[in-house]
């Protein structure tokens, strides 16, 4: 994952199904036009069958669905990004922090090395 593509660009077991562009569209309610220009925009990397043919999972619909929202309220299609990006950054740190405070909490009292 690079900030170039940030879901990554292969299509491996993991991401099935994916969807083709017309059919995640329709899914989210949107058009493949905008699909496009998250791609262009850098938000999702639509993964490639075979074939080559673009193909979106469930978790890069999620991630463009956020994004439709925001541009339906008036955020332009660049800040949209940008913004659902942070989100799921801020989504994962906080994760990973929850995770971290219950290992903490379940370490026995001076059970530290001092």
């Amino acid at each position: 994952m690079t900030a170039d593509t940030p879901l990554g660009g292969r299509l491996d077991d993991d991401d099935y199904p994916a969807y083709t562009m017309g059919r995640a569209a329709e899914m989210i309610g949107t058009t493949p036009g905008f699909l496009r220009a998250v791609g262009e925009a850098r938000l999702i990397t639509p993964l490639r069958s075979e074939g080559g043919h673009r193909r979106y999972s469930r978790h890069q619909l999620r991630i463009a669905a956020r994004a439709r929202e925001l541009v339906d309220r008036g955020t332009p299609i660049e800040a949209a990004c940008r913004i659902v990006v942070l989100e799921d950054q801020l989504e994962e740190s906080q994760r990973i922090y929850a995770e971290y405070r219950r290992a903490e909490q379940a370490a026995p009292e001076g059970s530290a090395a001092g």
